[in-house]
């Protein structure tokens, strides 16, 4: 697969993905989104490997009521129309090599720069960035004393499917009040690096 395919793929990719949180299909997303927060409950009332064994338990109900009463249909009317799921076993689902090498390779990307932006925030290469980093951490300490790391997965999820509909309806409104709060931001962090020794002046 050359880099314009791979490009493409991650373009069409994405492109589904946004679709998907716009609700531009109602049906899809609503699917989508009603499946996680089932899920994300139900990991909040029982063990990983119960919800695991239930949704099995679940899709092999489905599947085999599906494939007994196909075959009993099939013998009453007397017809040989094969396996019911014969579509969806000869879809293919395994990953190409090319596939298994993207996704290692941009794997790879993030995992080394996460690496060097920790190393670079835990050895003070720039004060007010590890400053800022470390209220940041402060900051979390509280948000892990008031929610689990479930309530914080069931809050990211409905915030991605909520809050792109809410940027797009008001995106004037909000661009103007994120500007204003930039530029207070921008000012009060200068006026640090202005005072703090050592702080790294940037361009």
């Amino acid at each position: 697969m050359d880099k314009g395919k791979k490009e493409c793929t991650w373009s069409s990719w994405r492109g589904q993905v946004v679709d998907l949180l716009h609700w531009r299909n109602v049906k899809q997303s609503g699917l989508v989104f009603g499946s996680l927060l089932l899920l994300l409950f139900s990991l909040t009332q029982f063990s990983v490997v119960s919800v695991i064994a239930y949704l099995a338990l679940a899709v092999l109900s489905a599947t085999i009521s599906f494939r007994v009463y196909k075959s009993v249909l099939q013998a009453v009317q007397k017809t040989d129309e094969g396996h019911p799921l014969k579509a969806y076993l000869e879809v293919e689902i395994a990953l190409s090599a090319d596939q298994i090498s993207k996704y290692v390779d941009k794997t790879q990307l993030y995992i080394n720069f996460t690496m060097k932006e920790l190393r670079r925030l835990f050895l003070v290469q720039d004060l007010v960035d590890s400053i800022k980093f470390a209220v940041l951490m402060w900051l979390l300490t509280y948000v892990g004393a008031l929610f689990n790391g479930l309530t914080l997965l069931i809050l990211a999820v409905v915030s991605m499917f909520t809050m792109p509909l809410v940027y797009e309806k008001y995106q004037t409104q909000i661009d103007q009040y994120l500007g204003l709060v930039r530029t207070q931001v921008n000012a009060i962090m200068g006026k640090i690096r202005e005072k703090v020794p050592g702080a790294k002046k940037k361009e």
